[in-house]
């Protein structure tokens, strides 16, 4: 269940993946498959080429990319989001849902 997005943020990210850009969606998010993790940031990019390359660049792997509803994207938590985060300067992002209060569960 996600929460904590607006529906123009939303609309953004979409417009930039459907773009081929590199987008970034962070909110709130509560699944019981991973305990611990109530933020998600998805990283989406409609040409999944440059995805996969972009993903390479932090170890992610391809099979991990979601195609669901047309906008594929890897989802972030964890290690993984703040890392990856930090790295792209989407500071705003970690501030926002208090990423780094949460980043010493992490390491």
């Amino acid at each position: 269940m996600a929460f904590g997005v607006g529906k123009e943020e939303l609309t953004r990210w979409k417009a930039e993946v459907r773009a081929g850009r590199i987008a970034f969606l962070t909110h709130f998010w509560v699944d019981e498959r991973f305990p611990g993790c109530d933020t998600v940031t998805k990283v989406g990019c409609a040409d999944v080429d440059k995805l996969k390359a972009w993903g390479r660049n932090y170890g992610l792997k391809p099979e991990w990319i979601d195609y669901n509803e047309n906008f594929p994207h890897f989802d972030l938590f964890g290690k993984y989001q703040y890392e990856i985060l930090k790295a792209e300067g989407k500071d705003s992002h970690i501030r926002r849902f208090r990423l780094h209060e949460k980043e010493s569960r992490y390491f």
